[in-house]
């Protein structure tokens, strides 16, 4: 279990940059362009550039961080998959990232004596 989660955090961190990219950049062209604001704008910019970088980044951690520490990488994957769901929702772009980080932070905490001597210590 420890490796399914490794794995799905990691895949959920890369497919997370693409759509942290995204939501990034389209907070700066909303802020640089006023035109561009007719298309939409986020309700909480600041908060949306906040987790396009922080929710990658705690997914591909929580990833490298499942076999050693299960624990930690588990709640580092939930609070990637939390942080999506917060600032983007749960659409067409997020919801293998949210997907794949919920069910590796899940996978990660469960894993206990069956795949390591101990549980997360």
């Amino acid at each position: 279990m420890r490796n399914a989660a490794a794995i799905l955090g990691i895949i959920a961190g890369i497919m997370g940059i693409f759509v942290g990219l995204f939501g990034y950049g389209w907070v700066s062209l909303t802020n640089e362009v006023p035109e561009a604001s007719q298309l939409g704008m986020f309700e909480r910019p600041g908060f949306v550039q906040f987790a396009s970088f922080a929710a990658p980044l705690a997914c591909i951690a929580g990833g490298a961080m499942a076999k050693a520490r299960a624990l930690w990488g588990g709640i580092a994957l939930l609070i990637g998959a939390g942080l999506f769901y917060a600032a983007f929702g749960f659409n067409v772009a997020t919801m293998f990232p949210i997907g794949f980080a919920g069910l590796g932070g899940i996978l990660a905490i469960a894993a206990g004596k069956p795949d390591e001597d101990v549980a997360h210590f």
